[in-house]
């Protein structure tokens, strides 16, 4: 069911949300492709980048997102405010209210801060990611991305590769993708597996018996800092077992689309020729969050009909 005035996780988005969202995303992805990319639609909102957490694309996507509907934007990022002082996130969240903003999305390293963020702020509260929770726009983006890829996704199938275990890309993307009627793969080491996976998703530790079957492969970053965990051996056998490289994309359907959310490590999780190849929807990626960004902006800040509620 879809929340008023909120994006918290794919779980708050219907299927005709998603179709929603991406028509509308749509719409304002031909805007971005005029001379002049502005348009007047929250023109008198403000919105804040609420960042615990390092980010540039998803940060700069949201803001140029909200610039090109012609919204106020206040960045705030953690190293440089109160927060370093031993302000809490209660705190800030007041001093925000007291400001008079419209909507803010927020980053943070805890998982369930922007659902405490909506218990103390009477405005539209999106979740940029949280933790290894979710991570909704980014779902979007790539469902939008898939969609221009491929056309009709009913049927298709995705394999999430790599790090599934602290991945909040790869918990909210599987839940888009088969909200809009993909088969969804894992594939990972035993080790980078989470313990319970939900059951529409099919669960493979091989990548070469996989690849194959796949209209879309999504590598996941491997986190190097979480190196220290000692998850594999090393990065050169995890490449050996998982990198998607030229070899590799050669047993894969003509026409397959591959997918990153970024930052890559080039060498690690995949090459560079395939990062670099035609089949790579990477860029495509970067380009379709401005476009999504703006819809979801723009329907829950109540720009659309229904007064700014996903329905």
């Amino acid at each position: 069911m879809a929340v008023k005035g909120h994006l918290l996780d794919v779980d708050d988005l219907r299927r005709e949300d998603l179709e929603r969202i991406l028509e509308t995303a749509r719409s304002f992805s031909e805007v971005l492709r005029r001379p002049i990319k502005k348009v007047p639609s929250l023109r008198g909102k403000t919105v804040v980048n609420l960042f615990y957490e390092p980010s540039t694309r998803t940060r700069l996507s949201f803001e140029v997102a909200a610039k090109r509907l012609s919204a106020d934007v206040l960045n705030f990022t953690a190293s440089a405010s109160s927060v370093e002082k031993g302000e809490s996130l209660k705190d800030t969240a007041l001093t925000l209210r007291a400001m008079g903003v419209d909507a803010v999305i927020i980053r943070h390293p805890v998982a369930g801060a922007p659902c405490l963020l909506r218990r103390w702020l009477d405005v539209t509260v999106i979740n940029a990611g949280d933790g290894m929770h979710a991570h909704p726009t980014q779902a979007l983006l790539d469902l939008f991305t898939m969609r221009e890829r491929l056309g009709d996704m009913e049927g298709a199938t995705i394999a999430y590769v790599g790090d599934i275990l602290h991945s909040r890309v790869a918990r909210s993307g599987m839940k888009a993708c088969r909200a809009a009627g993909m088969r969804v793969v894992a594939v990972a080491p035993p080790t980078l597996m989470p313990p319970a996976v939900p059951d529409y998703v099919e669960v493979s530790h091989s990548f070469d018996a996989v690849i194959p079957r796949c209209d879309v492969i999504y590598m996941l970053r491997i986190q190097k800092e979480r190196q220290q965990e000692a998850r594999f051996p090393s990065l050169e056998e995890y490449a050996r077992l998982y990198q998607l490289d030229k070899e590799r994309l050669r047993k894969a359907k003509p026409g397959v689309v591959v997918m990153h959310p970024g930052p890559m490590n080039r060498g690690v999780e995949i090459s560079s020729e395939v990062a670099d190849a035609p089949h790579a929807a990477i860029t495509a990626q970067v380009s379709a969050g401005v476009a999504v960004r703006m819809a979801v902006l723009f329907l829950l800040l109540g720009g659309g009909e229904g007064g700014g509620v996903l329905a």
